[in-house]
């Protein structure tokens, strides 16, 4: 089981806060560092300083670390033009050595739009599948060889379909509680599916239709990883759970049912549920990002008896 970490700075967080935590995420081992793609702070919080960009911050990042993988969850593609994100994220990937991974949307949060004139279109999810098939197009297109799309939304003509990735395919997420069109979307382009904040009878639900969307199409379903993302609040006794719980504003309880929250043992014990129904890789959302002791616990307390 992996386990990387999910920071959502929209909430109130610096670039050198979040450098802090992709170095930290490093140093103790963990699999990946991932943000989520917000321009807007959510609930009850100030959001200051204000937003910091998805890849402007994975560009830095990637010249910072040298190991841990890095990418979205999720990118919105209401936020940016499928050509342009190509590059952006192929740009990063060269500049990470090849540790990138993209994560990709439709974007939802209307509020977000609104307050930084960015259009809020009504055809989300069609036009995420012409993003989808307009990336993975230029990415896959030989280099000398030129790139051509004609859709209902995004029209592209001899595109020299540059730069290319440093990785020979840069890995694909797409997630989401959609019954039909979101299994036929990872089905068709993602290498992973990850379902975000839902209960494991809930993700082996999703789990089954998206398998049976890539059977459908004649796709594999065991060549998909599948993926959880959960809040995280783990204490050494419960004061201490409790103590973090509030830090974020949640309840104990509440945490425990919808994430993963109390002792290393309470929670390694939940992960492995989540790992008998296939998952194979978690990312933790850490809310409270000034508290580095809280990796550290989870990384000598957890990764290391699920490794």
């Amino acid at each position: 089981m992996d386990l990387r970490i999910f920071t959502e700075p929209q909430q109130g967080a610096t670039y050198d806060t979040l450098l802090t935590v992709a170095k930290a995420t490093e140093e103790l081992g963990f699999d990946g560092f991932f943000r989520s793609d917000h321009y807007l702070h959510m609930g009850h919080v100030d959001g200051l300083p204000g937003p910091t960009d998805a890849w402007i911050t994975l560009a830095g990042l990637a010249r910072e670390t040298k190991r841990i993988r890095l990418g979205t969850l999720m990118t919105a593609a209401t936020f940016r033009l499928p050509g342009v994100l190509a590059i952006q994220v192929a740009q990063v990937d060269q500049m990470s050595g090849g540790r990138i991974e993209l994560g990709l949307g439709a974007g939802w949060f209307e509020e977000e739009h609104k307050a930084y004139g960015i259009p809020f279109p009504k055809e989300k999810f069609a036009r995420l599948e012409e993003q989808l098939a307009i990336i993975t197009g230029l990415w896959a297109t030989e280099v000398g060889k030129t790139f051509d799309f004609r859709g209902t939304y995004y029209e592209l003509t001899g595109s020299p379909a540059l730069p290319k990735p440093a990785q020979a395919k840069i890995p694909v997420l797409i997630g989401g509680h959609g019954t039909t069109r979101t299994p036929r979307l990872a089905a068709q382009y993602a290498d992973e599916f990850n379902i975000p904040f839902a209960s494991v009878e809930d993700s082996e639900r999703q789990f089954g239709r998206v398998r049976a969307a890539a059977e459908a199409i004649g796709r594999n379903p065991d060549d998909l990883i599948y993926s959880n993302a959960l809040v995280v609040c783990v204490g050494r006794d419960d004061q201490e759970v409790a103590r973090r719980a509030a830090a974020i504003g949640r309840e104990v309880d509440e945490l425990k049912t919808n994430g993963l929250a109390g002792s290393p043992a309470e929670v390694v014990d939940k992960i492995g549920r989540y790992a008998e129904i296939g998952s194979r890789r978690i990312y933790l959302q850490v809310l409270d990002l000034s508290d580095l002791d809280h990796l550290e616990l989870i990384a000598s307390q957890v990764q290391a008896q699920l490794s």
